[in-house]
């Protein structure tokens, strides 16, 4: 519950790797909550179900009115976890869990929300005109070819 609070407050933590995984399964679920915006009831059951689970009003508040708007097209993977390697004291193995959609450094997630996607699908159209393109070169080139070659046979007799 701590560690929800304070993810969803400072947009990445450091800790151990198991509570890391441990808390993604814990907070994508709640922040999936947050993206159903169908009637008031539902809003509202909504918030008291998150409330529930992180007992903070803070973090629900942060939680619905800033990282709701942010991961509504997301269909999933709010959180992203990057292993840091391991801890000097106990040698347990630290990971840092941010939130996708608040990351600055990897890229700028809503300027590429804004384009279209290209498209990159290709028509089996083409593909046919080629391999044919490639047999009527070769029907040509085969001609020649056997004409050099009995050239090189008679030349060697």
């Amino acid at each position: 519950m701590n560690l929800g609070c304070q993810l969803i407050t400072y947009k990445r933590i450091t800790t151990t790797l198991a509570k890391a995984k441990a808390l993604r399964t814990y907070i994508e679920p709640l922040i999936t909550k947050t993206k159903a915006t169908d009637t008031k009831e539902v809003i509202m059951h909504n918030h008291r179900i998150v409330f529930s689970y992180l007992n903070d009003k803070q973090a629900v508040k942060e939680l619905f009115t800033v990282i709701a708007p942010k991961v509504a097209s997301r269909p999933g993977g709010y959180t992203r976890i990057i292993k840091l390697g391991a801890r000097t004291g106990d040698n347990a193995e630290l990971a840092m869990i941010e939130l996708v959609d608040f990351n600055e450094i990897y890229g700028k997630s809503v300027a590429t929300a804004a384009e279209p996607a290209k498209k990159t699908r290709r028509s089996s159209g083409g593909a046919k005109k080629k391999t044919e393109e490639v047999a009527a070169e070769a029907t040509t080139e085969a001609p020649v070819a056997d004409a050099a070659e009995t050239t090189e046979e008679t030349k060697e007799a």
